[in-house]
C-alpha cells in the first residue's frame, strides 16, 4: 500500500488576500505551482469562489490552458476543487429562481472542471450554508439527483462536506448511492463539533473520497497540527483498515506572511510521518 498523494488548499502558500482566510488568490495563483513543488507537495485543490469568480482561470479555455501548463511544468497536480462560490450564495437560502442560476452555475462549473482535468468538487454544505432541516436536506437531494447523471458524463465525483452528525450524513448519502457522490472528511471541522472519528468512519467511512486535514479546538478554530482536538492518527488508521487511497489537502492553520512554504513543507511533513505511522500499523495488524 503505498502513500497517498498529499495536496494543499489554493492560497494557503500566499499571504491573505484583502485579509481573507481562504480565497483564489487573484494576484499570484501562477506563483503557488513553484511553490508548492518547493514545499515537496502533490498537488493543489483549487478554489472557485465569489470574489474571484472573474478572473480565475477555469473561466476562459486560455485560463484552464494556462493551468494545465504551470501543472505540468512544475508537477503539481489540479485534480481537485472546493466550490467556495456556494459558501457565498448558498443553495439552501436562494429563493427559487436564484436557486436555478446556482444550479446552472455547478452544471458550468463541472464541465469547466472535465475541461481542466479535475476529477472532484468538494461542495461544502458547513458554516452558511450548514443543512438545519429535512426540508433543506432534501432539497440538496433534489439539486444532486438534478446534476449527478452530468457530473457522471464528465467524470466528474461530487464530494459533500457537511457539518451533520455521522448518522444524518450517513442517511443522506444513503439516499442517493451514486458511484459519483462521496464525502469529504474535514478533521478540523468535526472536532470543532465534538464528533467521534470512530462513529463517523463506522457511519459512512465507505462513503468517504476526500480528505481535509487540519486541526481545531472543540468549539474552536482552526490551531496548528496536532495541538487541538482533532484524532488524526486514529482517523489515518481508521481510513487504512477502510482500504481508503484517495488524497489527504491540507487545509491547515496560517504561518506569518512569508513562511507560507517553510510551513507547508513542516504540515506535510508532519502528515506523512502521521501516514507512514498508520502505513505500518495497518500493514502489522492481523488480518
Amino acid at each position: 500500500m503505498s502513500l497517498p498523494r498529499i495536496a494543499i488548499m489554493q492560497g494557503r502558500l500566499l499571504p491573505p488576500e484583502d485579509g481573507r482566510f481562504q480565497c483564489f488568490p487573484r494576484a499570484q495563483w501562477e506563483q503557488e505551482f513553484g511553490h508548492a513543488a518547493s514545499a515537496g507537495l502533490d498537488a493543489i485543490e483549487w478554489i472557485y469562489d465569489v470574489h474571484g469568480a472573474e478572473v480565475n482561470p477555469l473561466a476562459s479555455d486560455e485560463g484552464i490552458a494556462s493551468m494545465r501548463s504551470l501543472s505540468g511544468r512544475h508537477g503539481i497536480a489540479v485534480v481537485s476543487l472546493c466550490a467556495d462560490y456556494f459558501m457565498d450564495r448558498p443553495f439552501l437560502t436562494a429563493d427559487t429562481l436564484e436557486f436555478a442560476e446556482l444550479r446552472e452555475r455547478l452544471v458550468w462549473l463541472i464541465e469547466r472542471c472535465r475541461m481542466a482535468g479535475i476529477g472532484r468538487i468538494v461542495l461544502p454544505f458547513v458554516d452558511a450554508s450548514q443543512i438545519r432541516s429535512v426540508d433543506q436536506a432534501d432539497r440538496v437531494l433534489r439539486l444532486l439527483s438534478g446534476v449527478l447523471p452530468y457530473a457522471s458524463a464528465c467524470r466528474v465525483e461530487l464530494h459533500l462536506e457537511t457539518s451533520l452528525a455521522p448518522a444524518r450524513f450517513a442517511e443522506l448519502l444513503e439516499a442517493i448511492p451514486h458511484p459519483m457522490l462521496k464525502a469529504n472528511y474535514d478533521s478540523g471541522n468535526s472536532s470543532s463539533l465534538g464528533y467521534d472519528v470512530r462513529q463517523e468512519l463506522a457511519a459512512y467511512g465507505s462513503r468517504i473520497g476526500s480528505v481535509h486535514i487540519k486541526d481545531r479546538v472543540r468549539g474552536g478554530g482552526t490551531v496548528p497540527l496536532g495541538s487541538g482536538d482533532a484524532e488524526i492518527p486514529v482517523l489515518l488508521s481508521g481510513l487504512a483498515d477502510l482500504n481508503y487511497e484517495g488524497d489527504y489537502v491540507l487545509q491547515v492553520a496560517r504561518s506569518a506572511d512569508g513562511e507560507e512554504i517553510a510551513w507547508a513543507r513542516a504540515n506535510r511533513q508532519y502528515l506523512q510521518q502521521q501516514l507512514e505511522q498508520a502505513k505500518s500499523a495497518f500493514s502489522g495488524s492481523p488480518r
